[in-house]
């Protein structure tokens, strides 16, 4: 059932990536109507699988698709 819902979250994430240079997980968490628990959820599950890339600028998380 988690496993599920991480993948689903994922892929949320990563349609809200696509097309972009990279959003903040706050721009992220706006564009997907995401609770923080499930955003962190699908943002591992994306790490895991080498879809995405993360750095942090001003104190912040900013991600992109690797």
């Amino acid at each position: 059932m988690l496993k599920e819902k991480a993948g689903e979250t994922a892929g949320k994430i990563w349609v809200a990536l696509n097309g972009t240079e990279g959003l903040t997980a706050k721009q992220i968490k706006k564009a997907t109507k995401l609770i923080d628990k499930d955003l962190f959820l699908g943002l591992g599950w994306l790490l895991r699988e080498e879809k995405i890339k993360t750095t942090e600028v001003e104190g912040e998380l900013f991600v992109i698709l690797a």
